[in-house]
């Protein structure tokens, strides 16, 4: 049997994305309309957004084990968060340890798809905290992998649209030419891919759209968990 799924949601679009990318792709493994069974728990982002304005990492960290042991509770088996911002609070707590579950990281499930892909500069688009916070350098660093950001003005208005758009579900055209922008001023500085690293990005940004290949975080983390979830369980589980 697959391992249980639980998903630490945070907001709610990306995991909405992230947890129907794992219903439709288990099919492929597990045969017509079949997946790990998946628990999701969401604490309103309102709490979040308190504490990551005021940089109180740890108490991020206290919302979402919160949520993680609800979903142990629950019988999950092993833990996603996809909202890239707040695994900065890995840095504060040892999530796998305080939880009791195996959990997969947002980051690691990135950089590794970019060492596959061979690209060693690497965009990185996401809410204002996580293209200037530490969770793609660390994650990328360890990986050989150069990580660029645009300037500060960019970087405001892209945390804007996220907030202020792509968390109610809103997709602008306008929006859409925007990143594309930026975008392409990323592969103009030399860089081979670029990060959607806010997990509501990829409703707005595809392939098809944009001036460089995507490493998609939501689908990437959510494909992550279930090839960790269809993994030969060990006695210990």
């Amino acid at each position: 049997m697959p391992k249980h799924i639980g998903i630490v949601a945070v907001s709610a679009e990306g995991a909405a994305l992230c947890y129907r990318t794992i219903c439709a792709e288990g099919a492929a493994y597990l045969g017509p309309h079949a997946h790990p069974e998946i628990t999701m728990h969401t604490i309103p982002l309102s709490e979040y957004m308190a504490y990551i304005e005021g940089g109180q990492w740890k108490e991020v960290g206290d919302l979402m084990l919160r949520s993680a042991r609800k979903l142990a509770d629950a019988g999950a088996q092993l833990l996603i968060c996809p909202d890239n911002t707040v695994h900065e609070a890995f840095d504060f707590h040892d999530m796998e340890k305080e939880a009791g579950l195996p959990w997969l990281h947002i980051g690691e499930a990135v950089a590794n798809e970019a060492l596959a892909r061979r690209f060693r500069k690497v965009g990185v688009l996401g809410t204002r905290f996580l293209m200037e916070g530490p969770v793609y350098p660390s994650r990328f660093g360890a990986a050989g992998v150069e990580r660029l950001i645009p300037g500060k003005l960019d970087r405001e208005k892209i945390n804007q649209i996220i907030f202020d758009e792509l968390v109610y579900g809103r997709l602008e055209e306008s929006s859409r030419q925007y990143f594309c922008s930026v975008i392409d001023g990323l592969r103009g500085a030399g860089c081979q891919a670029v990060v959607l690293g806010c997990t509501e990005i990829p409703l707005l940004i595809t392939d098809e759209v944009s001036p460089l290949p995507c490493l998609d975080s939501t689908r990437l983390l959510a494909r992550a968990a279930l090839k960790s979830s269809l993994e030969t369980q060990t006695d210990a589980d």
